[in-house]
């Protein structure tokens, strides 16, 4: 596979059981299939510093849009892996897979302790931006409190996966 960032090849490394695609001789990127940053995020999931610290030895514009390694012709999203806004990543629309330049593996992996911490953030985040209004227009009528659900579906549908999960107590899910 092509390295979306530098277009070195990338190397084929272990890390906590999987298998993923690290720019090991360019940029320090690295490429997470569907769903398999999810095994690496958090500080007490195995991995090793030949990963997690790469040095990079090419430098990259971290803000020019990244093609998808893996589907052809594809722009990835960018967009923030959590609710601190700390982290820009990409992300294939298409096939899921995540990009991270060199050193955002790390970052990501300081933000939460757990799982249930970084869920937590995501809840209160999305409180603080529509939870009084959602619990308003819920206690105005049920016909708004519909209006408002389609919104909010709609929102979900565009929003990264991690950060809504479940029922809110302002119902809007």
């Amino acid at each position: 596979m092509i390295c979306p960032a530098c277009k070195n090849k990338l190397t084929e490394m272990e890390a906590n059981g999987i298998l993923i695609d690290v720019c090991k001789d360019g940029c320090g990127g690295i490429w997470f299939d569907n769903r398999e940053i999810k095994k690496l995020d958090e500080k007490h999931e195995n991995i090793s510093d030949d990963i997690l610290l790469i040095k990079p030895k090419v430098k990259v514009d971290l803000n020019q849009k990244r093609k998808c390694p893996k589907c052809h012709g594809i722009t990835m999203m960018q967009h923030f892996f959590s609710p601190k806004r700390e982290v820009v990543i990409d992300e294939c629309a298409s096939c899921g897979g995540v990009w991270l330049d060199a050193g955002e593996l790390k970052s990501i992996r300081d933000q939460f302790v757990t799982e249930a911490d970084r869920e937590k953030a995501a809840d209160e985040f999305f409180g603080d931006i529509f939870g009084k209004d959602m619990k308003k227009m819920s206690e105005i009528s049920g016909e708004k409190l519909k209006k408002a659900q389609k919104f909010a579906k709609v929102f979900k549908a565009i929003c990264p996966s991690a950060y809504i999960k479940g029922k809110q107590d302002w119902g809007a899910f």
